[in-house]
């Protein structure tokens, strides 16, 4: 498969969306009652990317010059791929606030963000594969990087695919400085699976 026919069709995009709507509400639901404050989500954004352009993506995302600290976590079985969750610094620190801490040492600061990250990408992941029908398993959250350049987070050279489906969706706190950018992502090999299920979903509407 290429990336020029891995594209989905309108419908199955439309659907999609639908589906991640719904889901990343249920995530920004769970955020909400963990941190006690009103949750602000973005419109989802879904966009095919190759491996040359997800730097540059996740750039647009939060900033050029921006450094953030991100978690990482792999989910599989019938849809397979990789959720990224985003940290800002000062998003961080007022994250450790809310949590009742009033210091922030690297292991408390790594315990938090994976906590979020459990929340974010569990709901949200969970929400999309019940509504798909499909199972899911996930790996532990791992720490991907602390306080990069955002346009050095991913290089096309390590990357173990030539293009996926990315979505994309920010989460922020009502008068707090606190935002997290949660992106999943799914590679070529997934994408076939992805759009399977798409259509069961479709049919049954």
């Amino acid at each position: 498969m290429t990336m020029n026919n891995a594209n989905l069709s309108i419908e199955q995009i439309d659907a999609l969306q639908e589906i991640v709507n719904i889901a990343m509400g249920q995530a920004g639901d769970s955020l909400a009652r963990v941190l006690n404050s009103f949750v602000r989500l973005s419109v989802p954004r879904i966009r095919l990317i190759n491996s040359a352009q997800a730097s540059q993506c996740i750039a647009e995302i939060v900033g050029d010059t921006q450094q953030i600290t991100a978690v990482r976590q792999s989910f599989y079985n019938k849809l397979c791929g990789e959720a990224l969750t985003l940290f800002s610094s000062e998003g961080c620190r007022d994250l450790a606030t809310l949590m009742g801490h009033q210091t922030l040492d690297t292991e408390t600061e790594k315990e938090l963000l994976f906590d979020i990250s459990n929340i974010l990408v569990g709901a949200c992941l969970n929400g999309i594969a019940e509504q798909l029908g499909a199972d899911l398993s996930f790996s532990a959250p791992s720490l991907m990087a602390s306080n990069v350049v955002s346009s050095q987070l991913l290089s096309p050279d390590t990357l173990p695919w030539a293009y996926a489906l990315q979505v994309e969706v920010n989460f922020s706190l009502e008068q707090h400085k606190f935002k997290s950018h949660l992106i999943i992502m799914l590679a070529e090999d997934a994408i076939t699976a992805l759009a399977d299920s798409l259509n069961y979903f479709i049919e049954a509407i």
